[in-house]
């Protein structure tokens, strides 16, 4: 093959029109092409460095909201067990003052049942007491024990009290004074004269004697005179032994 040189020169414009063709319609919309695309991922880089910043920012307010909530739960907690163990003694010491006072009240109310029981026993001997004393005075009543009981009566007459001497005295303004005298036995004359002759003495008016005898009485003697009584008698006795019995209730 021999070397043609019109024929290299013109492969070597052919060359240099197709490096111009390309330069012109090719390679400059190639390059433009690149550097938009190469701007598109540097923005889209760019964008993803902003993204990323901001999502480390996210994060280290997340950790640091994160730490602070941390912070607040554990001073929330020491505060609520604070709360709660002074409720817990307050509770205690309100639970202790109720039982404390459950027990003074169980103490008293024990306390009270007691001294029900002790009374009730009291009255009951009392009652039985009573009773007893009844029927041992009913056994051993007779004139001599109702004779004495009428000189007893005779030595109050003497010591009367300075009020009972007065209200007799007042009767004395009556024209005639009706003394009721009741015994468990008859009495005699010898025993009615004197009692006669010192209430004379005490009451300066005729006095209207009414003698009247009940067995009730036991022995002794009930003498009425108006409003005012007086007993000296074992049923009057036993009515105020049978009265303190009822008085303990």
């Amino acid at each position: 093959m021999e070397f043609n040189l019109s024929t290299f020169i013109l492969e070597i414009i052919n060359f240099l029109i197709l490096i111009w063709i390309l330069q012109r319609l090719f390679y400059k919309p190639l390059l433009a092409v690149i550097a938009r695309r190469k701007q598109f991922i540097d923005q889209a880089l760019a964008d993803a460095k902003m993204l990323q910043q901001q999502a480390e920012e996210q994060h280290s307010l997340y950790e640091n909201r994160q730490k602070l909530w941390e912070q607040e739960k554990q001073a929330a907690f020491t505060a609520l067990h604070q709360q709660i163990d002074v409720e817990r003694k307050a509770q205690m010491v309100q639970l202790n003052n109720d039982l404390e006072q459950e027990r003074q009240k169980n103490k008293v109310t024990l306390q009270r049942q007691q001294q029900e029981l002790q009374r009730q026993a009291e009255k009951q001997a009392l009652q039985n007491g009573a009773r007893f004393a009844g029927m041992l005075l009913k056994r051993s009543a007779s004139p001599e024990l109702e004779a004495r009981l009428f000189f007893l009566l005779l030595d109050n007459l003497k010591t009367l009290p300075a009020a009972c001497t007065l209200c007799l005295q007042l009767l004395g303004t009556k024209k005639s004074v009706p003394i009721k005298i009741t015994s468990a036995y008859p009495l005699t004359a010898d025993l009615r004269l004197p009692l006669e002759q010192k209430l004379g003495l005490l009451i300066n008016s005729p006095i209207n004697f009414q003698y009247h005898q009940d067995a009730e009485l036991i022995a002794g003697v009930r003498m009425d005179i108006g409003a005012w009584v007086l007993n000296v008698n074992l049923q009057h006795e036993l009515i105020g032994f049978a009265e303190i019995a009822n008085d303990a209730e």
